[in-house]
């Protein structure tokens, strides 16, 4: 009879343990559970707000060509031809307006890109965005002596063109043209969402 209780009692203190382990080990499961719900929920939403759509990068390149500064240039060039009695001279001013930017149709595969938290743009190289910056209509003669041919006048046009270009496409005007262009993008990423921006040039 005294055998029969203490199996009893036996099987009572094993049921009691085994009930036990069985909800602490619910417990556990649901913690392991709830933690990697909670990151895998974190790093979607860090790919969610790093990385660039193609929507968005389509966007960017169909900005096209963006001016960045404009150089405005006049240049005095003459030209003498020695005569038997006076030399025969010309002079003309020209007027012009060098515009430099970038043209996002030249950008090239992979150039937005997200790495951790930052987000990795490479812009195409600054350019002169119009290569007919010479205003013809405001081109005038400053001084006229002799008879001179449409060559000539050309070859005076070619002259100042080339000369606009030395005095403007300095290495100078290019940083200053990439300064803004940085600071635009910047804004324009940061106003997207995008925290840290780091952005580069094409060679």
């Amino acid at each position: 009879m005294n055998n029969k209780k203490n199996k009893i009692l036996t099987f009572g203190k094993a049921s009691c343990l085994i009930w036990s382990l069985i909800v602490l080990a619910i417990a556990v499961s649901i913690v392991i559970f709830v933690a990697r719900l909670k990151r895998d929920h974190i790093e979607t939403a860090t790919d969610q707000i790093i990385n660039p759509t193609p929507t968005l990068i389509r966007s960017m390149q169909n900005i096209g060509e963006w001016e960045f500064l404009a150089i405005a240039d006049e240049e005095l060039i003459d030209t003498v031809r020695p005569g038997i009695f006076t030399n025969d001279e010309l002079v003309r001013i020209y007027y012009g307006t060098l515009r430099l930017g970038v043209n996002m149709h030249k950008t090239t595969p992979g150039w937005l890109t997200a790495r951790n938290d930052t987000l990795f743009a490479r812009i195409p190289r600054i350019e002169l965005l119009d290569n007919n910056f010479i205003d013809e209509g405001l081109t005038k003669s400053f001084y006229e002596s002799g008879t001179w041919t449409d060559k000539d006048r050309a070859d005076l046009y070619d002259r100042a063109y080339q000369q606009m270009k030395k005095r403007c496409l300095t290495p100078a005007n290019i940083k200053t043209a990439e300064a803004s262009c940085t600071t635009q993008f910047t804004k324009i990423f940061k106003a997207l969402g995008y925290e840290k921006v780091s952005i580069t040039y094409d060679k």
